[in-house]
């Protein structure tokens, strides 16, 4: 096959005492991503896009939520070495598309060093990363600004 479409989608609690790590950047706010690593809900769907469109399994299967070498760890870390996995069977990224779900804070003016942190991290044009923002209007876990999420969608072709 020459190409691949994969989907990815991550979640995680905000709670104070941690730091908001979304798209690979630190973004100042008075709650963070509660996680094992640094839980940067995007980074993580886009990883699970990429491994799923090879049906690698997905980031837990890879850098498991246990393991104490990914405490804390910089998640860009996780996409550089997928995006090595990818390569190894042949692959390579064409785009990614992706979608933040959060009340707050707005990220808007985030999102071009987001792109590049990211395009950086897979070797790929800015302009081949998309990211969207929005809210869910209030309603559930993350209209009561209890968590975030991100839902991610990339194509492979066959290098």
């Amino acid at each position: 096959m020459q190409f691949r479409i994969g989907h990815g989608y991550d979640v995680h609690q905000l709670s104070a005492g941690y730091e908001l790590s979304l798209g690979g950047i630190k973004i100042p706010h008075t709650v963070g991503s509660m996680g094992h690593s640094d839980a940067d809900v995007l980074l993580h769907a886009i990883c699970d896009a990429m491994l799923g469109a090879l049906s690698l399994g997905d980031i837990g299967k890879h850098f498991k939520n246990t393991d104490p070498q990914w405490k804390g760890m910089d998640s860009k870390h996780f996409l550089v070495r997928v995006n090595e996995m990818i390569g190894e069977k042949g692959y390579a990224v064409g785009n990614i598309d992706s979608t933040l779900i959060l009340e707050e804070p707005k990220i808007g003016k985030y999102i071009p060093e987001m792109k590049k942190a990211i395009s950086e991290c897979l070797g790929i044009e800015s302009d081949a990363v998309s990211i969207k923002a929005t809210t869910s209007e209030t309603m559930g876990f993350i209209g009561r600004k209890e968590g975030l999420e991100a839902h991610a969608v990339c194509i492979l072709y066959k290098k």
